[in-house]
């Protein structure tokens, strides 16, 4: 006797429906024959002799499938197996039903489309959860470490898209000679520090993955070294792209964050970014919780930071629609568009160079401009005046000429 034959013999005797039952006859006739050929060991007829049963009426179609059910409940029912087990054609039931997915729902044995899909909806939003748990924690350092510069003209010096060892040298150089020389009273990172690869849509190849040497450049090379050479002023860094997918990892803890963490022990976002040792503050509006890349997309576009009630820093073009006199990077390309304004008058919104190599891989990056921008604001009056700083093979900071070296040269 077979396993299969054994299980059909335990079965009860018509799948819980009783003769006091208003259940049609016909569906206790088919339930009751499926019995005796279980008991004896036979299989049930074929679906190719299984006759169309008209009599039987949505109810009974339900009662029938139910009764299966009962009769079997450590099994799940498919279409496959009620039509050669039922002797029921399928245009019996499907006249009603149209799919057995949907027979199943009405019979009770399936969630509903509704009720499934409102579990649909609690399982994205707790799959989600641990990005909300570190988004809890960027929005720590939202203003931790501001400084109150007194005096009426500030200085705020402000670079985007350094992307750690993609950093062009000379660019670097001469940023941090900027740092020195102006003292800024605030110096803004206006997103993309880092470039990570590993973290991005490119294939990069895990054996050439060099994710702590990155982190470690970004440190010791770009915000260390300002924070040195500035130790007064106040330094923020808005998240860009790039930093918010860094975020993305590191609440997921995929591969490529592991070797992070077992270089860099005992990682979170402060640790990440060295903000509490360097003092940074740490701008980060988006939700990390974000459906899709649309979605997140759109989060992005609500990191940024207002100077002054004068000056807008923003990693996305978006932050022109503020009207507020501003700049952005992401594009790589400086580009200058005038407006005017009663309450600013006639203003200026940069979007920013990068600090980037120009020579770069997987786009066309000799079409890119490298700079930064010093900006001047009159507190009181509300003026915000820009001393773009171009890089090329050459750049000149307030009136001195700097020249490329051999050893940088990529």
């Amino acid at each position: 006797m077979s396993k299969n034959t054994q299980q059909m013999r335990k079965v009860p005797v018509i799948g819980g429906i009783s003769e006091s039952d208003e259940t049609a006859d016909c569906v206790k006739k088919i339930l009751r024959e499926h019995r005796s050929l279980a008991e004896a060991g036979k299989s049930p007829l074929s679906d190719e002799t299984a006759p169309f049963v008209e009599e039987m009426s949505r109810e009974d179609c339900v009662d029938l499938l139910r009764g299966f059910a009962e009769m079997y409940p450590w099994k799940v029912i498919s279409r496959n197996w009620f039509r050669n087990n039922s002797n029921v054609s399928e245009s019996t039931w499907n006249r009603y039903y149209g799919s057995f997915e949907e027979f199943k729902r009405q019979a009770k044995l399936k969630l509903s489309r509704q009720v499934h899909q409102l579990e649909r909806q609690i399982a994205k939003h707790a799959s989600v959860d641990h990005y909300r748990a570190v988004a809890r924690e960027r929005e720590l350092y939202a203003g931790k470490y501001e400084k109150d510069h007194s005096g009426r003209f500030q200085t705020i010096l402000v670079g985007a898209d350094f992307h750690d060892k993609e950093c062009d040298p000379f660019a670097l150089r001469v940023w941090m000679e900027a740092v020195r020389r102006a003292q800024p009273d605030k110096i803004v990172f206006g997103g993309d520090i880092f470039d990570l690869p590993e973290f991005g849509c490119y294939a990069v190849d895990p054996r050439e993955w060099d994710v702590a040497g990155r982190i470690k450049y970004a440190h010791e090379k770009i915000l260390g070294p300002s924070r040195v050479l500035a130790p007064e002023a106040e330094i923020t860094l808005i998240e860009g792209n790039h930093e918010n997918r860094l975020m993305r990892h590191l609440a997921d803890g995929t591969q490529a964050m592991r070797v992070v963490l077992s270089d860099l022990h005992g990682m979170t976002v402060g640790k990440l970014f060295k903000l509490d040792e360097l003092e940074i503050n740490y701008y980060a509006k988006s939700d990390l919780s974000a459906w899709t890349k649309k979605d997140n997309s759109s989060e992005l576009k609500r990191n940024f930071k207002v100077y002054y009630d004068c000056f807008l820093v923003h990693h996305f073009r978006e932050g022109m629609k503020k009207n507020l006199p501003g700049c952005h990077g992401h594009q790589h390309k400086h580009i200058v568009w005038p407006f005017e304004s009663p309450t600013f008058g006639a203003y200026e919104w940069h979007q920013l160079g990068c600090m980037h190599y120009r020579d770069a891989v997987y786009t066309d990056g000799e079409r890119w401009a490298e700079g930064f921008a010093l900006v001047h604001v009159d507190t009181h009056r509300k003026n915000v005046n820009f001393e773009y700083v171009q890089i090329t093979d050459q750049a000149v900071l307030g009136g001195t000429r700097y020249t490329r070296a051999e050893d940088e040269e990529r």
